[in-house]
C-alpha cells in the first residue's frame, strides 16, 4: 500500500494562506451583521430582566393582598369581641371585671386602628406598585417589538450568507487538515491578537502586509523558497510571497 505524502512545508504555507483568505472572507459575513448579535443579545437580557422585575412586583402586589385580608379578618374578630365585651358589661358584678372589660375593648379597637393603618399603607403601597408594573410593561412590550425588529433583521442576513459561510467552513476544515497542530494553535492565537484577524500576511512592496514594516532582503528570499514557516520580526505575522499570495505589483 502507498505510503500517504507527507505535506512539506510549501503545502503547509499554503494551506496556512488559503485558511487566512478562508476566514477573512467569514470574517467579512460576520461583518454585515454588524452589531446585531451583541444588540439582539442585549435586548434578550433587559427583556428577561423587566420579566423578572414584573415577576417579582407581581409577588409583591400579591402580598399586600394576603395581608390586607388578614388585617380585615382581624378587624371582624375584634369587632366580634368588642360587641362580646360590651354585651358583658351589662352583666358586670364589679368594678375589677368593669375596669378589666374596658381594657379588652380598648386593646380590641387599638388592634382595629392598627390593622385600618396597615390596610390603608398597604393599599398605597398597591397603587405605586401598580404604576412601577405598568411602566415596566409598557417598557417591556417596547423591548419585545424592538427585538422582533432586530431578530428579523439578523435572520434575514444569515439566511442570505449562511450557504456562503457553510461552504466556506467546509473549506477552511478541509485547509487546516493539512496544517500541523502546533502552526495551527499559533495561527489561531495570532489571528484573535493582531488587527483584522490577519495572522498571515504577503511582503509587499519588500514591507509587512500586515505591520508595514520592511522587511530584509534576505528574509525575502527565505519567503520566497517556502522551505521554513517565516514570521515578521515586529508584529509575529507569518509571511508569504505575492506569487502564492496571488498579487502583482
Amino acid at each position: 500500500m502507498a505510503k500517504a505524502k507527507q505535506a512539506t512545508v510549501e503545502d503547509k504555507l499554503i494551506a496556512l494562506y488559503k485558511l487566512q483568505t478562508i476566514d477573512t472572507q467569514i470574517d467579512n459575513i460576520k461583518i454585515l451583521r454588524g452589531e446585531l448579535p451583541l444588540e439582539v443579545q442585549d435586548l434578550e437580557d433587559e427583556i428577561a430582566g423587566l420579566q423578572t422585575r414584573v415577576s417579582n412586583i407581581n409577588e409583591e402586589i400579591s402580598n399586600f393582598d394576603s395581608s390586607i385580608k388578614e388585617k380585615e379578618a382581624m378587624i371582624t374578630d375584634s369587632k366580634a369581641l368588642i360587641k362580646k365585651y360590651d354585651e358583658q358589661l351589662k352583666n358586670i358584678r364589679n368594678n375589677r371585671e368593669f375596669d378589666s372589660l374596658n381594657k379588652e375593648i380598648e386593646f380590641q379597637n387599638l388592634e382595629i386602628e392598627l390593622a385600618e393603618k396597615r390596610i390603608k399603607e398597604a393599599k398605597s403601597s398597591i397603587v405605586g406598585k401598580m404604576d412601577v408594573i405598568s411602566s415596566a410593561k409598557t417598557r417591556l412590550e417596547e423591548r419585545q417589538e424592538d427585538l422582533q425588529t432586530k431578530n428579523s433583521e439578523l435572520e434575514s442576513i444569515i439566511s442570505e450568507t449562511q450557504k456562503d459561510e457553510e461552504k466556506l467552513s467546509k473549506e477552511s476544515a478541509t485547509a487546516e487538515k493539512v496544517i500541523d497542530e502546533r502552526l495551527l494553535n499559533a495561527y489561531k492565537r495570532l489571528r484573535g491578537s493582531v488587527r483584522n484577524g490577519l495572522a498571515v500576511v504577503p511582503v509587499l512592496r519588500d514591507a509587512c502586509g500586515g505591520c508595514f514594516n520592511t522587511v530584509p532582503p534576505q528574509r525575502q528570499m527565505d519567503i520566497a523558497a517556502r522551505k521554513k514557516v517565516t514570521v515578521c520580526e515586529h508584529c509575529g505575522r507569518v509571511l508569504v510571497d505575492k506569487v502564492m499570495a496571488g498579487i502583482e505589483e
